[in-house]
């Protein structure tokens, strides 16, 4: 019955089999018993390594994630920073700071200083009231927050200067995209002036977080602060957060003043003893390292004081209290002194060594190469007429040699085409930009070569009258117009020769491929800087040993959360000054250095011009860059990114809407840092926000080169009845002019061929830069074959039939470098 009826499986296809399965049927029982049970040992086992493995990671985390929470609410640790900002001018802070100090200290009347240890809490804050308007303050006082706290008004929709939702205006909109480029740490929202019924204090409540609530981060909190109980709330809360910072911010450590003194130095004239104290944050602080203060330069320590904390987190005896004051001036720990054989060296400069370029006498290797290159010669066969003695072939020119004598009359040889490196050379190239200075004299200012000093008389003469300064700046924004409209685009001077004028440009058969030797001609300053063979290997190996010194707890070291008194050597007795009268409305930051961070070296920045600023952006003009907790004035060079390419074209203008890089010298700083840039605002001494970006490579030897082109224009020749006729259809003129405006052009030339004028003016200029290719805009490429007449006209041949509007082009390029900074840091300029 169940023959016909039985069920027919198909068997498995082993087409995706492995082999070992298809050989399974050859091996014994006892085989396939073993193979099988050492299978499901091997899955059991790795099974349980997986399992293992992430146990032990959760375990790491959350280990880690408590010793975070308990080094942040510890008694050793430093007080936790809030700034609160005020998005709009009608936000009164001085307010909401008392009241939240009142609250953290209990005490219902009375100054109550800016710091608070909370025995309620369990937790020690320092308060910070950004001002309104002051952009310079708001930064630094953003840089060491720990929590931001922004407080909006309901007043403030009632304002003329609010945005399009009222909270915020101008300010606080600009200042709000300076901390984004900063790197915001944990934020909340304050609303304050909310009204006292209940219904209406709801309603206006959702209404402002769904106004607000595009402007912050997603985990931002909205907190009414009117009272005494809401404020309370957020304090319960705010204990429970876990902070997070900006990653730069954890790298280094760095010490934010609470007070600023100054000891003259007796042995020293014009130098002081700046004396810096608050607590120490993210790192602990050796007295060798060298620090950096704010806008004032990197300094040596002459030693490190640890203060008794004048705001422990306990709480003290009636009759064991005394005064901050008193703590600050009596209470000294301990002392640390330097160590001179350990201590990092304040260098900045390399050691400039005026005879390092010059050569005394030929080494054995260049003698060598002269031998070979002599023997050469002699080998070389000439072809000489018959009976030719030697004295009389020692006067018989090569042919090469009469080409050279016959391009000109001058004793210029000409631009060689370097078959090697693919571009085309000029006789010479001086080793900086100083002779730009006297040839750019004598130019227009919107000539090509606007790189000279002349560039920046504006900014640094301080005689120029209101009326010179407006010239000046109604100049450079029409230079930076006419640069967005024709990029590159020069003219020949007509009183210089072209090759002499651009003797220092060469030729590129192509900007990618063609080399260019980043060690060729390179300016004085490159000898005052310094740079490393395999940079990231260095950060790599300087972070490691900072990290070990820390973990060591090494005697010459602060611990991180010490209440301290930093020495600060050999500053100048100006800059301490200036530096007590900031004290009064931004903190004072000092932070330590990593090795080799004093030293100069050319800076790479990726930058992009912030939304609100406006006015043109020259290169090499003077700007405050803001790198992290440092400072320092620069005149940078900005350039495109060329991914596939090792050359970069440099740009004359900032350039909106894009980014570029800003290349400078600066002192090494190790990324990543962020980047703001800072400019004086036109008819105001309050500086603008001109940039915003991040500090991308440190590398001497990235290749910017200046470009320029050079048009003419070309002409299609006709036969004279013929163009009389065009012309008298079209514009109407008499026969006689158009007489004499066709005895202007050459007569006879193919459809490949054209005569080209304007571009130089002068036969010699046609035969020194007869070598580099010309182009036209419409895409066809083409040679120069000779001159033509006495006034620079050329006769050129081209890859394909021209248009009769078409322009041809010859571009040139130079290597272009930052320029150096009269002053490094910008408080010896305010």
């Amino acid at each position: 019955m169940g023959g016909s009826r039985a069920q027919l499986n198909k068997p498995h296809k082993s087409r995706f089999s492995t082999k070992s399965s298809r050989n399974l049927h050859k091996t014994s029982l006892k085989d396939k018993s073993r193979i099988a049970k050492s299978e499901r040992n091997v899955a059991k086992g790795a099974r349980a390594a997986r399992l293992q493995r992430n146990k032990m990671l959760r375990e790491q985390k959350k280990a880690a994630l408590l010793k975070e929470k308990r080094a942040s609410s510890s008694s050793t640790s430093a007080p936790l920073v809030i700034l609160l900002f005020g998005l709009s001018a009608s936000v009164n802070v001085e307010s909401l700071a008392e009241d939240l100090l009142r609250v953290l200290s209990n005490d219902g009347a009375g100054d109550v200083s800016s710091t608070v240890a909370s025995s309620e809490y369990k937790m020690r804050i320092t308060v910070l009231k950004a001002p309104h308007g002051n952009l310079l303050s708001c930064m630094e006082m953003a840089k060491v927050a720990d929590l931001i706290a922004f407080v909006a008004s309901t007043n403030s929709l009632y304002e003329e200067n609010a945005s399009d939702f009222g909270y915020i205006d101008s300010f606080g909109s600009q200042c709000l995209s300076v901390f984004r480029q900063l790197g915001l740490p944990n934020t909340v929202v304050f609303l304050r002036d909310l009204p006292s019924d209940l219904k209406g204090k709801n309603e206006l409540k959702k209404m402002s977080i769904s106004n607000l609530a595009g402007e912050f981060p997603e985990d931002c909190k909205f907190y009414p602060a009117d009272t005494k109980d809401e404020l309370h709330k957020f304090l319960w809360l705010f204990k429970e957060q876990r902070l997070t910072v900006p990653h730069w911010r954890n790298q280094r450590p760095y010490l934010m003043s609470q007070k600023v003194d100054v000891v003259a130095d007796d042995l020293n004239s014009g130098k002081c003893t700046l004396l810096l104290t608050g607590y120490l944050h993210a790192h602990s602080l050796s007295v060798n390292q060298l620090v950096h203060v704010s806008g004032a330069g990197d300094f040596q320590l002459q030693k490190i004081e640890i203060l008794k904390d004048p705001n422990p987190l306990k709480l003290r005896k009636e009759s064991d209290a005394m005064d901050s004051d008193d703590v600050i001036d009596v209470e000294v720990v301990r002392s640390l002194d330097p160590d001179s054989m350990t201590q990092e060296p304040l260098v900045v400069e390399n050691d400039l060594d005026p005879l390092a370029g010059e050569q005394t006498w030929p080494t054995e290797a260049e003698m060598a190469e002269a031998d070979r290159n002599q023997k050469q010669k002699r080998l070389k066969k000439r072809i000489l007429p018959r009976g030719t003695s030697e004295y009389q072939a020692a006067w018989i020119l090569d042919e090469t040699d009469d080409e050279g004598s016959a391009s000109g009359s001058d004793t210029d040889d000409g631009m060689v085409l370097d078959e090697t490196e693919g571009c085309i050379r000029g006789p010479k190239e001086t080793n900086n930009s100083d002779v730009d200075d006297d040839e750019q004299a004598s130019l227009d200012d919107r000539d090509a070569d606007e790189e000279t000093d002349t560039d920046s008389v504006m900014m640094e003469d301080d005689n120029l009258t209101k009326e010179q300064i407006e010239e000046e700046i109604k100049k450079i924004k029409a230079a930076h117009a006419e640069d967005e409209e024709y990029p590159d685009e020069v003219d020949t001077p007509l009183d210089n020769p072209a090759r002499k004028r651009f003797t220092k440009y060469r030729g590129l058969k192509s900007f990618r491929t063609s080399s260019w030797d980043p060690k060729e001609s390179l300016p004085p300053e490159y000898a005052r800087i310094f740079a490393f063979d395999k940079f990231a290997k260095t950060q790599k190996h300087v972070f490691a040993k900072f990290l070990d010194m820390e973990q060591e707890n090494r005697d010459d070291c602060v611990p991180v959360g010490q209440y301290a008194r930093l020495h600060i050597k050999e500053v100048p007795t100006s800059v301490a000054s200036k530096l007590c009268l900031l004290a009064k409305t931004m903190p004072i930051i000092a932070s330590g250095l990593f090795q080799h961070e004093s030293k100069m070296s050319v800076l790479h920045f990726s930058i992009k011009k912030h939304d609100t600023y406006d006015a043109p952006i020259k290169a090499k003009e003077e700007l405050v860059f803001h790198v992290g907790f440092r400072q320092f004035v620069a005149r940078p060079i900005f350039s495109t990114d060329d991914m596939n390419s090792d050359k970069h074209k440099m740009e004359r203008f900032l350039h909106a809407g894009r980014f570029s890089v800003a290349s400078i010298y600066a002192p090494i700083s190790f990324p990543p840092l962020p980047l703001i840039v800072l400019k004086s605002a036109e008819g105001s001494a309050a500086p603008a926000i001109a940039a915003v970006g991040s500090l991308r490579s440190i590398d001497p030897d990235r290749i910017i080169l200046k470009k320029i082109v050079l048009t003419g224009y070309e002409f299609i020749e006709l036969e004279p009845e013929m163009a009389m006729i065009i012309v008298r259809n079209i514009f109407h003129l008499p026969v006689l002019i158009l007489a004499f405006v066709t005895l202007n052009y050459p007569q006879r030339v193919s459809k490949l061929k054209a005569s080209v004028r304007y571009m130089f003016h002068s036969p010699e200029d046609v035969r020194w830069f007869k070598p580099v290719e010309v182009y036209t805009k419409c895409g066809r490429h083409g040679r120069i074959k000779e001159p033509l007449g006495t006034h620079g006209a050329m006769k050129c041949t081209f890859n394909g039939v021209l248009q009769q509007h078409d322009t041809v082009c010859m571009s040139l390029y130079k290597r272009a470098y930052p320029k150096w900074p009269e002053h490094r840091f910008p408080i010896l300029d305010t």
